[in-house]
């Protein structure tokens, strides 16, 4: 990604006053926006440039604000997404979290507080490309049929690609890049989730569900990611 679109936001909202509102405050911020009226049209203009993260709505026409998020997140594991909604409830908030958007935020909601969060989550990719251009063979780990390359952020098992999404990715090399170490629920959600986003620990649960899914051969007896009863999980040491 260039240096011209990492400041490219995709706006996908429907209410044309909040489109304003939020372009205005984000073009003094140094962002450009794009904003889509609804969710056909997001993903149209989702396809057709780079964009450095996506704010997506949850209440749209026609095509649901999670549809969209379904869509983006089955060609692009890597993107940021923070999602916009009129929903308080817990168990709606972790569904998004689930399907992959990176934050959120609920209505009303300060639009300093929408430029804080967007910072973060460049700030966490540009440290993921950081980190890239390091030595690429301390950010390679092989571990058994399991295969994390640092540098690409690219999974293989036996060979094979896996697809993961961010959060997937990052809660698997938080624990893979440290064997034997015990986190606790709340350290990951510190790590690999921001502290001041909702988010909650069987969040993790869910994800680590989904991890041993991807890269183990049996998840319900897992090699890699093994559970620490009553605390949290490890990486095997095996390796």
């Amino acid at each position: 990604m260039s240096e011209t679109t990492r400041r490219q936001i995709l706006l996908i909202e429907d209410d044309r006053d909040l489109i304003d509102l939020i372009t205005l405050h984000l073009q003094g911020e140094g962002y450009d926006v794009t904003a889509a009226h609804d969710g056909h049209r997001g993903l149209e203009a989702f396809a057709g440039a780079e964009w450095s993260a996506v704010v997506l709505d949850w209440m749209l026409p026609a095509m649901s604000g999670l549809d969209v998020l379904r869509e983006i997140r089955a060609g692009d594991r890597q993107v940021p997404i923070l999602m916009l909604t009129a929903r308080g409830e817990e168990a709606d908030k972790v569904l998004g979290l689930e399907l992959g958007c990176d934050d959120y935020m609920t209505k009303p909601f300060s639009l300093r507080e929408l430029t804080a969060r967007l910072k973060v989550l460049q700030r966490r990719i540009e440290l993921a490309r950081s980190i890239a251009r390091g030595s690429e063979q301390d950010l390679v780990l092989e571990l058994g049929e399991l295969s994390i390359d640092h540098t690409k952020r690219r999974v293989t098992v036996r060979g094979e690609p896996v697809q993961l999404t961010l959060k997937e990715y990052d809660l698997l090399y938080t624990l893979a890049a440290r064997p034997g170490r015990t986190f606790s629920r709340t350290q990951l959600l510190d790590q690999v989730w921001d502290q001041d986003s909702d988010v909650y620990e069987h969040t993790v649960n869910s994800h680590v569900n989904r991890l041993r899914g991807k890269v183990e051969a049996n998840p319900n007896r897992p090699r890699y990611i093994l559970t620490v009863w009553g605390i949290g999980y490890r990486f095997t040491d095996e390796f």
